[in-house]
């Protein structure tokens, strides 16, 4: 019998502050800073999602909506949206919130390949998942396609 688990299972939310390291001289967070944060949240809600060690497999894609400011919390929230036999499909979302007047604002959406690993690093399988929500379900169906996309990418290496 294969195992699933409900997309709630994975979901994972972490709360960030700006600060001026942070930053470059318009006084925006780092890109990079994001990615790595990106990076991270996938990581944790994948090994959720399988119960396992993960490696990142790819970041098939970031979309900056809007950037970030010193002093802004930032809040990453991370979900498995859809699995293969070893991989896992990681919906990332990041929003800024300015802690003073209350603005929230959407300023990253991401797409993550991660892939479940033993002890020695070899693949291994993985729980398929179960979307509940609509949210959930739509990028549940519409991940066949991000694969095929992220397929036909290889192949023009």
């Amino acid at each position: 019998m294969i195992q699933s688990y409900p997309v709630e299972r994975s979901r994972t939310i972490q709360t960030r502050l700006v600060l001026p390291p942070d930053t470059n001289h318009l006084g925006t967070i780092f890109g990079g800073k994001v990615l790595a944060y990106i990076d991270e949240i996938a990581a944790l809600t994948a090994m959720k999602h399988a119960n396992s060690a993960v490696v990142t497999a790819s970041i098939d894609s970031v979309d900056f909506k809007s950037s970030a400011t010193v002093g802004d919390a930032l809040e990453l929230e991370g979900f498995v949206t859809h699995t293969g036999r070893t991989s896992m499909e990681v919906y990332v979302r990041v929003h800024s919130n300015n802690l003073l007047t209350g603005e929230r604002t959407l300023t990253t959406e991401s797409f993550l390949t991660m892939v479940a690993v033993d002890e020695s690093g070899k693949p291994k399988p993985v729980p398929q998942v179960e979307p509940q929500t609509e949210e959930e379900k739509r990028l549940y169906e519409t991940a066949p396609a991000r694969k095929e996309n992220r397929k036909k990418r290889a192949a023009l290496r």
